[in-house]
């Protein structure tokens, strides 16, 4: 597989910030729809895809989730283009017949072990929603993804039948460069990886 060309790298990591400022483009059907096909794609644990999406977009379902925003969070949430409540299904394992056809006792690695579902929805969703944001990057977006919001409320609101749980939220738009603070320092190589 050759390697992404520098302007890509670029896109996708190097030139890539935080965005809370938009401008007032929106974003089409399409591209969430397109941005969902790719981040499904990447790996999960045993192909269980316990992520689950909901992108806000319609004014009413932006104010649905307002309050349940931290203060700092209202502005850059309520004036971007789309947001993603990124979650995770408590039952993911209810759909690994689908998932994993290849693996005919894949449900039995789940089922039993609250602590194990548990951790493999949160960490499953973790990974999707980074997906969703490389996703949405390599189609030309901007994102800002925060954790500053009411989990319960979210939930309440928008998963009300208990089994899905909302991890973080990314929203996604055209970002204004001009009102980015000078990106933060990031460790050497030294300061957070090792070879062994």
């Amino acid at each position: 597989m050759p390697s992404l060309s520098d302007a890509a790298l670029d896109q996708l990591f190097r030139n890539a910030r935080t965005h809370r400022w938009w401008d007032d483009r929106t974003i089409s059907e399409d591209t969430l729809r397109a941005i969902a096909d790719l981040a499904k794609m990447p790996p999960t644990n045993g192909n269980s895809s316990p992520g689950r999406f909901v992108f806000v977009v319609s004014q009413a379902a932006k104010e649905k989730l307002k309050p349940h925003l931290d203060e700092g969070n209202v502005r850059q949430t309520m004036s971007a283009p789309a947001t993603v409540i990124v979650a995770h299904d408590m039952e993911f394992y209810e759909k690994l017949d689908f998932l994993a056809p290849h693996s005919k006792d894949a449900r039995s690695w789940f089922t039993g072990s609250p602590e194990t579902i548990a951790r493999t929805a949160i960490h499953g969703s973790t990974l999707q929603g980074a997906y969703i944001i490389m996703a949405a990057r390599s189609l030309g977006l901007d994102c800002g993804p925060m954790g500053g919001f009411d989990r319960e409320g979210v939930d309440r609101t928008f998963f009300p039948d208990g089994t899905i749980k909302s991890n973080f939220l990314i929203n996604l738009g055209y970002g204004i460069p001009e009102k980015l603070h000078p990106r933060a320092p990031r460790f050497a190589f030294e300061d957070f990886c090792r070879i062994e």
